[in-house]
């Protein structure tokens, strides 16, 4: 899954990588620890071009009718995305981009708490994930636009972090991910095309844990051994 990300890029370094038609810089403060119910930014297509836009970061779809009683939906798998009816027209009409520095995953290990790890390019620069939105209304006429970031299966080495990872859209493929309805189908089938190879882990502070702490040293490198004793990492079981 992925339930803690990193932005923390230049306004025009994100403007110019997904050529925004409508963009606010005042959305893009560094931020070190995002976490789920917080506003994030977002990428769709708009009615005047491409447009980044706060959305909270917790899918509800439109026919939810008490939001108390609904779960709390961050990620979507991306194998089973066209059957869950959470999901199921969003896919078709709703999918956008999530821009982010990269991600962070906890490994289990057979002892003791759960290491952190830093996940992002290896070459650097911003990645987008792969997400879905919806507009849910409220009974008073109130709307949330929400989001959700799709993952799939993570492939070695970073499956010894854990199972799933975000799926990553490429650059040359973005106008293809905010397309209709109509291209769905191939909208799906680029979702494994950027890897786990063009990724690295690296180990990181404890901290991260706490949602509170935002700061760039979250993602400052630490031994492994100094947060915690050395163990074969345990495969988590899929849900």
């Amino acid at each position: 899954m992925c339930g803690r990300f990193v932005l923390a890029m230049p306004a025009d370094v994100i403007k110019e990588l997904f050529d925004l038609a409508v963009f606010d810089e005042r959305l893009l403060p560094p931020r070190y620890n995002i976490a789920p119910t917080q506003p994030i930014v977002v990428i769709r297509q708009g009615f005047d071009g491409v447009e980044g836009v706060p959305m909270r970061w917790g899918f509800l779809p439109s026919w939810v009718k008490d939001t108390t009683r609904f779960p709390l939906l961050i990620n979507a798998r991306a194998e089973d995305i066209r059957e869950k009816p959470a999901f199921r027209n969003a896919i078709r009409r709703r999918r956008c981009l999530v821009p982010a520095s990269g991600f962070y995953e906890w490994q289990t290990r057979s002892k003791g708490p759960k290491q952190p790890y830093w996940i992002a390019p290896k070459k650097g620069g911003p990645v987008a994930f792969a997400g879905i939105w919806e507009t849910w209304i409220g009974a008073d006429g109130s709307e949330i636009d929400t989001a959700a970031i799709i993952t799939v299966a993570a492939e070695p080495p970073l499956d010894e972090v854990h199972h799933r990872r975000p799926a990553m859209i490429a650059a040359d493929n973005f106008a293809l991910w905010l397309a209709g309805e109509d291209m769905t189908d191939a909208a799906l089938s680029i979702l494994t095309d950027l890897g786990a190879e063009t990724l690295q882990a690296t180990p990181v502070s404890r901290r991260v844990n706490r949602v509170a702490d935002d700061d760039p040293g979250l993602i400052e490198a630490v031994s492994e051994d100094a947060e915690t004793p050395p163990a074969k990492p345990v495969q988590q079981r899929l849900l």
